[in-house]
């Protein structure tokens, strides 16, 4: 009997963990299942039939609709947000690595005390620097311009800490100083040493990046008067805004909701097959 009791209780806890996953399996997708089903329907159907079931095929035509409307606004608004997201992402991991590689590498006074000064920035939000900011950039001309949302995507003290993290455990000390022995600069060895062992952990820093940017809306929404400059997540909540008046919106906005969300999907798989990719070649090394 002793034999088999934690045999049960590990069947039990198993079965308990499995249905909580999948529970919040279904918490999560309901509401991309719900996008999906609602973006196939014509306008009409959304109020007369169940939201969770399919009715007439019209996402074509609602796509159509979507990227014709006002001049074709929606597809400028899924550029900009490709911008924002793909180079504020790159440039901001970039200098995530650099900080973090300075942390953890360099030893000079106020080192932790710098730190933690960024670990002090991870616990700000957002939203209470969108208003000095925006009176920074008042001051500077800068605002309804690309670089009102651009330069702050780009500072990212979390990407900070991580890269220091990831430093402090993937360089070895002593491959640093086999380079530096060979004659190479600071920044030769790092762009051709620490950046090559540092990949697969970068690529996690630039998943946060792009993620945090895509689905910024409270900094844009500070930022930027003019449409052509607008993200989708800001140009959508206009548009939903004027669906009182306009209720044909209502279609565009959910159809332009599911396409928003397809680029996180292919860029999360796509980095987490690197990512896993990195990691193998990293152990074989």
């Amino acid at each position: 009997m002793s034999n088999q009791t934690p045999i049960r209780e590990s069947r039990v806890s198993r079965t308990a963990v499995m249905a909580l996953m999948f529970l919040l399996a279904i918490y999560f997708l309901l509401p991309i299942y719900f996008l999906i089903v609602a973006a196939t329907k014509p306008q009409g159907d959304l109020a007369s039939t169940f939201g969770l079931a399919f009715s007439h095929f019209d996402l074509f035509k609602n796509l159509g609709t979507l990227f014709s409307r006002s001049d074709g606004i929606f597809g400028r608004w899924a550029l900009n947000s490709v911008i924002y997201a793909v180079l504020g992402a790159a440039v901001g991991t970039l200098i995530s690595a650099l900080c973090g590689y300075a942390l953890a590498k360099f030893k000079f006074r106020g080192r932790e005390f710098l730190f933690s000064v960024i670990l002090g920035g991870v616990l700000v939000p957002t939203t209470a620097l969108a208003l000095p900011l925006f009176l920074l950039f008042s001051a500077t001309g800068i605002v309804n311009t690309y670089l009102a949302v651009f330069l702050p995507s780009i500072v990212s003290p979390f990407g900070v800490y991580l890269a220091r993290i990831f430093t402090a455990a993937a360089v070895p000390e002593e491959i640093l100083e086999s380079a530096r022995l060979d004659g190479a600069g600071e920044f030769r060895t790092f762009f051709s040493v620490a950046l090559k062992l540092l990949t697969p952990s970068l690529v996690t820093i630039f998943l946060f990046q792009f993620v945090g940017i895509w689905n910024n809306f409270f900094l844009p929404m500070v930022m930027l008067q003019k449409e052509s400059l607008f993200p989708i997540t800001l140009g959508l909540y206009e548009w939903n805004g004027q669906t009182a008046r306009v209720s044909l919106l209502q279609e565009s906005v959910i159809t332009g909701a599911l396409i928003s969300i397809v680029p996180v999907i292919i860029v999360f798989i796509l980095l987490q097959r690197f990512w896993r990719t990195g990691l193998a070649s990293g152990s074989i090394k």
